[in-house]
């Protein structure tokens, strides 16, 4: 039988709109007030099923198995027509400060439909990290993969062991429609469609540089990666090492175009990591102050204006953690209008003005300023390496180079 994919932070009216059955045994359990569809909707939004099991007293697994069962006697019901025959699972990682927007619009977009299948979801922060996801990947079959995943970061996506071993097989297909993307990511140097049409991009991350003009002493602002693996700037820059998503492309776009010795001298410029938040105010501490802080576009605007930290876009352009969205191709009549909606303009702005993560569609006004360059790793190169391998290689000469005598 396969797994109901229980969210059980989700309210219990999420629960009961995405799975019709567990209203009836919820309803059985002593939930009486979800009978009444206004009280439903005050009551179910207002408590989680993680705390409606506990005021009960039910195991979270006991819930699900009765949850399950109930579903078995609706397929054996409804005979070929089985609601698991029809069920779709999503599955994503989104960038945090993004999230909690975009999900309340899919939810939103999601009251509005009329699916005649059962439809699961689970879209999680990327600062819970992608564990649980690789947990859920390793030795599934095509039938037991959800339907469609959308995060960042090229690991989970090209490894072989994860969801690369499918992509030979054909599994996947872009049905976002979009035949040409937004004029940053197709244009005289760089092309982001996937030539084959199976992987689709929704948006990037970009990785920028934070100065901290106080500690350059003497040193002139560094304009472009290029600048970082001299050696004025060893043990002076500050690397997103906990973002592993935009790390490994960092690694992966210096060994492109510097090779390995590259790799290493991006390791001996590396001073210390912190999170995103931390890194914008580095400058208050009073000791280990990098000069040059590497970071996701959208935590360079946390910087206030009158102090020491200058946000500089690299001239050879943003090194870029592309958001992937990956469909089932057997499944694409019933998710295309499901990820229509995650292509659309509508996410698009969300991803551009929430979180400063550009979007791909062409519709979606990215408000960067159009000289500033993006770096892309690029299909070529993707499709003549195994990333997964070597993302292990760039990370042991990466640390070759860090290691201080």
């Amino acid at each position: 039988m396969e797994n109901v994919f229980l969210d059980i932070k989700d309210t219990l009216f999420n629960i009961t709109e995405k799975h019709k059955d567990a209203l009836d045994l919820l309803v059985s359990l002593g939930f009486e007030k979800l009978k009444d569809e206004s009280m439903r909707e005050v009551f179910g939004k207002s408590i989680s099923l993680e705390t409606a099991l506990k005021l009960k007293k039910i195991d979270v697994q006991v819930f699900e198995n009765q949850l399950m069962e109930k579903m078995r006697e609706t397929k054996d019901k409804n005979g070929d027509s089985s609601i698991h025959k029809g069920s779709i699972k999503i599955v994503g990682v989104l960038p945090c400060p993004v999230r909690a927007p975009l999900t309340e619009g899919f939810e939103k977009w999601l009251n509005e439909q009329k699916f005649d299948f059962e439809l699961d979801y689970e879209f999680k922060a990327a600062s819970m990290g992608v564990d649980w996801l690789v947990d859920g990947l390793e030795n599934k079959t095509v039938d037991e993969l959800p339907d469609l995943f959308i995060s960042a970061g090229f690991d989970i996506f090209f490894d072989k062991k994860l969801l690369g071993k499918f992509k030979a097989d054909n599994l996947f297909e872009d049905i976002t429609g979009i035949e040409t993307y937004h004029e940053d990511f197709h244009n005289e140097y760089i092309q982001m469609e996937d030539p084959n049409r199976q992987y689709s991009i929704v948006g990037v991350v970009p990785a920028v540089f934070l100065i901290n003009t106080d500690e350059l002493k003497g040193r002139k602002i560094p304009s472009c990666w290029k600048d970082l693996l001299s050696e004025e700037f060893e043990n002076s820059v500050s690397l997103p090492m906990q973002d592993f998503d935009l790390f490994n492309a960092i690694l992966l776009n210096i060994y492109k175009i510097y090779g390995e010795e590259g790799v290493r001298k991006l390791g001996k410029s590396l001073q210390r990591s912190m999170h995103p938040a931390e890194m914008v105010k580095s400058h208050i501490k009073k000791q280990d102050r990098p000069a040059v802080t590497i970071m996701p576009y959208f935590f360079s605007w946390m910087a206030k204006a009158e102090g020491p930290m200058k946000a500089v876009w690299p001239e050879d352009g943003a090194i870029i953690s592309p958001i992937f969205m990956l469909s089932k191709k057997e499944k694409k009549d019933k998710l295309k209008p499901i990820v229509d909606f995650l292509a659309s303009k509508e996410v698009g702005e969300i991803l551009a003005h929430n979180g400063r993560f550009p979007s791909v569609n062409p519709q979606v006004d990215n408000r960067i300023d159009k000289k500033n360059k993006y770096m892309w790793l690029g299909w070529n190169f993707i499709k003549e390496h195994d990333l997964s391998s070597l993302i292990k290689e760039c990370e042991a000469l990466f640390n070759s180079g860090a290691e201080r005598e």
